[in-house]
C-alpha cells in the first residue's frame, strides 16, 4: 500500500491537477476569514470550506490516470487496493491542508467569543476546529468517492453529482458536517469550545462505507 500511495502521490504533485482545489479553499479562506475575526466563527468557516475542496481532490485522484496505467496497476496490486490508494491519497493531502489552513486561521483569529466579552482558549479552540476540518474532509471523500470513478463514469455527470452531493452534505439536517461547523459557530456566541467527537465517528463510519463500496465495485469490473 505505501508503493500505491506514493505512486498516487507522485502523480498528483507532478500533474499539479491539486492546484485549482487548493487555490480555491485560500481563496475562501482570503475571502471569508479576516485577522482579528472571533476564532470558532473563523474555524467554522475554514472547516466548510475543506468539504467540497476535498471532493474534487477524491475525484481527481481516481480519474487522473490514463486507461492502460489503471489496468497495469490494478493488475499488479489488485483493483480495490489500486483504487483505496486513490481515495486515500486524496484524503491524505485534504487532511494535510486542512491542519495547516486550521493553523494559519487559529493565529489570525482572536481567541474570543462572538461579541469579543469571553476569551476562548486558542488551544481547546483549535483542537475543536480540527475536528471539524476532519468531520468535513471525511465527508468530502465520501461525496467524491460515490461521485466518480467506477460509481460514477461520465465526467459531466459526475462534476454535477460531486458537486451536488458536497452541497447537501454541508447543509442537509442531520449532516456530521453541518453539526460540527453549526457547533463551532453556537460556542462562538457563548465563549463554549466543544470537540464534535460523536460526529468524528458519523463521518468516519460513511467515509469507510463510501470508500469500500467504490473499492468493491471498481474491484468487481476490473
Amino acid at each position: 500500500m505505501t508503493a500505491l500511495l506514493g505512486y498516487h502521490s507522485a502523480m498528483l504533485l507532478r500533474s499539479q491537477r491539486w492546484l485549482p482545489p487548493v487555490l480555491m479553499y485560500g481563496i475562501f479562506l482570503v475571502v471569508g476569514v479576516q485577522a482579528g475575526q472571533p476564532v470558532l466563527d473563523a474555524l467554522g468557516y475554514a472547516a466548510a470550506a475543506l468539504l467540497p475542496v476535498t471532493a474534487w481532490l477524491v475525484r481527481i485522484c481516481v480519474t487522473q490516470e490514463p486507461a492502460a496505467a489503471r489496468a497495469v496497476v490494478a493488475a499488479a496490486s489488485g483493483s480495490y487496493r489500486a483504487h483505496l490508494a486513490a481515495l486515500l491519497t486524496a484524503t491524505l493531502f485534504a487532511c494535510g491542508l486542512g491542519v495547516l489552513g486550521t493553523v494559519v486561521v487559529s493565529m489570525v483569529s482572536r481567541p474570543v467569543n462572538a461579541d469579543y466579552t469571553v476569551r476562548v482558549p486558542p488551544l481547546s479552540a483549535g483542537t475543536a476546529g480540527l475536528v471539524a476540518a476532519v468531520v468535513c474532509l471525511l465527508l468530502g471523500a465520501a461525496a467524491g468517492a460515490l461521485c466518480s470513478r467506477p460509481l460514477v463514469n461520465a465526467r459531466g455527470r459526475g462534476i454535477a453529482a460531486n458537486a451536488v452531493v458536497a452541497l447537501l452534505a454541508l447543509v442537509a439536517v442531520g449532516s456530521p458536517a453541518r453539526s460540527a461547523v453549526s457547533g463551532l459557530v453556537r460556542g462562538s456566541l457563548t465563549g463554549t469550545v466543544g470537540i464534535p467527537g460523536m460526529q468524528l465517528v458519523l463521518s468516519a463510519l460513511v467515509a469507510a462505507g463510501a470508500g469500500a463500496l467504490a473499492c468493491a465495485v471498481a474491484a468487481r469490473r476490473g
